[in-house]
Formats: structure tokens, sequence, C-alpha cells
């Protein structure tokens, strides 16, 4: 199943990786970037290594600093080890760029350069899904509000991620860590936007965003009759409504958002 929360951790806090692996997170994110100040970039960029190169190590992905940063080309480097599944890329613009990146790679789309590049962005080699750095993308276009202010932006992202073929794109953080409420709010909308996943910044919000992106019981029972009614191959209603090719891919791709059985 593809992952429906994405925690981020900070690099320079390696001790804190273990916890967020068991924090029932999909993904954990180590975080060189926005998590480390400038003077603590090699320091982190060490004590993550060392963390992979251990017994503790297991797969992850990192967030390196952007491509025009000094500390790109040795985070890359880094990212070489085997426990790196996918590098996150902040300030994604050029699509040319993604191609040398010797891992899969989630753009980050925080600018107004690489909203441009949208398509080409998602359609680069390597790419495995999109995600919405709405913070950074406010301030880069001067955008005060997340809802409505953004509701054309967030769109953008999963109408290119389909048009790539791409897996439903992933929205940015909540920043309420203590706000249980604002994160389910968060992920409804991002839900009922066509996103399938969402950044976290704490693991308090990891449950909230889970729950969220997994079909609710009543939705996999509907699925499940849709597909069972169809098999015959006439047409059939379910719940007084006519079952078409739409109705059943639907109930299809709702059913591979459904968590395995432990």
């Amino acid at each position: 199943m593809l992952p429906r929360s994405y925690l981020f951790v900070p690099a320079d806090r390696p001790e804190r990786i273990a916890r967020a692996l068991q924090s029932g997170a999909d993904a954990v994110i180590v975080d060189l970037e926005d998590a480390v100040a400038p003077a603590a970039k090699a320091a982190a960029r060490q004590a993550l290594q060392g963390w992979l190169e251990s017994a503790a190590a297991a797969p992850v992905l990192v967030r390196v600093n952007a491509s025009n940063t000094p500390w790109h080309e040795d985070d890359l480097r880094l990212c070489e080890r085997p426990a790196v599944r996918a590098i996150v890329l902040p300030k994604a613009e050029d699509a040319a760029a993604l191609a040398r990146l010797a891992k899969p790679v989630l753009p980050l789309i925080e600018t107004a350069a690489g909203f441009d590049a949208l398509r080409a962005i998602a359609a680069a080699p390597g790419v495995r899904r999109l995600a919405f750095g709405a913070l950074d993308f406010q301030v880069d276009l001067g955008i005060e509000g997340d809802d409505d202010a953004l509701l054309f932006f967030r769109s953008q992202l999963v109408l290119a991620s389909r048009l790539a073929g791409l897996e439903a794109p992933v929205d940015g953080v909540t920043t309420a860590l203590d706000d249980e409420e604002a994160v389910r709010g968060d992920t409804a909308r991002a839900r009922r936007l066509g996103f399938g996943a969402k950044l976290c910044i704490h693991p308090k919000q990891v449950a909230a965003v889970n729950r969220g992106f997994t079909p609710a019981d009543a939705e996999i029972d509907w699925a499940r009759r849709v597909i069972a009614a169809a098999q015959g191959g006439a047409a059939v209603a379910v719940d007084g409504k006519m079952v078409d090719a739409p109705v059943l891919l639907r109930a299809e791709a709702l059913l591979r958002r459904v968590p395995p059985l432990p």
C-alpha cells in the first residue's frame, strides 16, 4: 500500500529516527533541510550517515538540501546508502535536474518556478509522487490563506499527477501540533481534492492522517458489493444506483487504499 503519512524527523537527532519508525507513520523522512540550521548541516549529515550504516538502519526517505545550496552534492552522496529508499527534493524547479538523481524522488513543489514547471517535473524520470510544500509556496507567492487561496494550486498538482501516471500527490503539513481537529480537517480536504497522503511534523498527527486516508468500513462494504455485483457482467444496481464503468473503477481504487491485515 502506498504511504498515507510521511513523518519528518530532524537528521541531527538520530535518536528520534527509531521513535519515528515506531510512530505508525507509513514512511519517515529524515530531514537535512529545514529542520537543521546551516551551521549544523555537516554534523547532521555525519550523524545520519552513522545511523544509516548502523544495525538499527531501516528504510527511510531523506529530504536533502536544495540543488542551489552548498550542501546538496554531499547530501546526494549520502543518499547512495541502501537504507535510503527515496529522496525528497525541496524547491524542485528543474525537471532535467531530477534525472541525475540515483534514487526515486518526491519533488516538493514550493515555488512559483516549480509550479510553472509542474507537468515537466511530474513527467521526469524517477519521480514517484509530487508533494506540496504549501508553507514555502505561500511565502514565495505572497499568499496569506491556506484554504481557498491554495485550491487552484492543489488541484493542479492532482491533475499533473494523473496526466503523468503518478500516484495521488502528497499534501503539505499542518502546523498545529495540539489541534487534532485541524489535522483531521486538513486531511479530509486533501482527500476530497484527490491527494493520497500528507506530510506530518509530529508523531501525534500521524493517526489522524492515516485514518483520514483510509476508507471507512461503510465505504469498503460498498466497494466490495459493487465489485461482487459487477461480476455477472449485466447492468446492475447497488443501493439503488446503477453500477457502470466509472462506479466500478471508483470501487476498485477505494479498495486499493485499504491497509493489509496485520
